[in-house]
């Protein structure tokens, strides 16, 4: 496979994963699949990391994502065993 094909490959699954994390909060539903308003929401976040609030912003983000992550291994786990 040409090296183009294998670095358009990892970017579809790069944008797909992305778009997979917009749908698995719940965004998608919660616009009625507006893409202004997703994309307005976007950038209000890009413009809270630019500010000097970023950091902050980011650390609270961060944390309550990998909550959730930990939230669904655990439901992943508990519905195998039953």
């Amino acid at each position: 496979m040409r090296t183009w094909q294998v670095k358009r490959r990892k970017r579809t699954r790069h944008l797909i994963e992305l778009g997979g994390l917009v749908v698995k909060a719940g965004i998608v539903e919660l616009t009625n699949d507006d893409r202004a308003t997703i994309y307005g929401a976007l950038l209000w976040i890009a413009d809270k990391l630019q500010s000097d609030q970023g950091e902050h912003a980011r650390d609270l983000w961060a944390a309550k994502g990998w909550q959730a992550f930990g939230g669904e291994r655990r439901e992943e786990k508990t519905s195998q065993r039953t």
